[in-house]
């Protein structure tokens, strides 16, 4: 009878064993923060994009985990500081850190590294369609939503604003896109700002509740000299028929969302990052999440890029012979 309890001990505690040595295969695994942006923003797709594609969730030594954030310039800080491995910045962010230019922040970021280009991001200004606001200067005066505070949506709208001398005469409200668009449709915005690619969902839901129009941002920065001033922004146009009720293009300009890591992120978990996400099948899991990914490719991966790279990041690229 002792034997039979014996045994019967023994097979329960190998099989404590067993399951422990399992389970402890799982948390050996390093955790690898991704960090997003806010709800309702492109930044936070991209994150969850990456941290649900089954390739990167099978890596047996990295357990990769997306983490919100307020966007661009958190992301910056962040991933520069080792609080975030992996982010999605700005180019402009990541070039006007690297060299103390950030607004009201001298600071130097040279431990945030480029990885890839993932797509265009453009200004966008949603008003009504029966507004009589025309032009980013008629905005004096009005109540606008200028994306979170610490966002890269905030910091460019900040700056563009600035350029154009009506950041300090407008009622400004910082918020999220989807809290915008939503007081927006309850007439507590006279507009709002994104920084974001376009269909967003934001401006989406705020047509769904009134007829919308949108400011031709690229003539205020041709006019105003805004090019010249700060050249990585580049001019691009939405086309007639992206938002309900804007049925004719409506020139912008854009920055480059760029994929980057810290500059201690393991040189291995980049190139394998890049090499399962830059593939067929990992390219169109990307666009299954949001269409604005389309622009993901081999071809453009060191498009908009004028900072260093990671060094797992360069060994890939070179690989894929688009960096020598």
């Amino acid at each position: 009878m002792k034997s039979k309890r014996f045994a019967m001990v023994g097979v329960i505690c190998l099989s404590l064993c067993l399951s422990l040595a399992f389970s402890g295969d799982v948390f050996a695994r390093e955790l690898i923060v991704f960090g997003g942006g806010p709800a309702g923003g492109t930044f936070q797709v991209v994150a969850n994009a990456i941290q649900t594609y089954k390739p990167v969730k099978n890596f047996e030594d990295y357990n990769i985990k997306a983490q919100s954030s307020a966007g661009s310039v958190e992301n910056l800080r962040k991933t520069n500081a080792g609080k975030m491995h992996f982010s999605t910045v700005y180019s402009g962010h990541v070039y006007l850190g690297r060299h103390g230019r950030m607004k009201n922040d001298p600071n130097k970021y040279t431990d945030v590294m480029a990885v890839a280009y993932l797509y265009g991001a453009p200004a966008q200004l949603v008003v009504r369609a029966d507004s009589k606001i025309k032009s980013t200067k008629d905005l004096v005066g009005k109540k606008v939503g200028v994306g979170n505070a610490g966002s890269g949506a905030f910091a460019n709208c900040e700056l563009f604003f600035n350029h154009m001398g009506v950041w300090d005469k407008i009622e400004r409200n910082a918020m999220g896109y989807n809290d915008a668009a939503a007081a927006f449709g309850n007439n507590q915005l006279d507009a709002f700002w994104l920084f974001t690619a376009f269909p967003s969902g934001a401006v989406i839901m705020a047509a769904q509740t009134n007829d919308i129009a949108m400011i031709d941002l690229a003539a205020d920065a041709e006019e105003s000299g805004f090019f010249k001033e700060y050249p990585y922004f580049s001019r691009l146009t939405i086309p007639e028929g992206t938002y309900k009720g804007v049925d004719q293009d409506i020139p912008s300009f854009q920055d480059s969302a760029l994929l980057v890591a810290n500059a201690d992120a393991p040189d291995d978990l980049v190139y394998k990052l890049l090499s399962v996400v830059f593939t067929e099948e990992g390219l169109k899991h990307m666009v299954s999440q949001k269409k604005t990914f389309k622009e993901m490719s081999i071809e453009n991966g060191t498009k908009g890029i004028v900072t260093p790279y990671h060094p797992g990041a360069i060994k890939f690229w070179k690989e894929k012979g688009v960096m020598k």
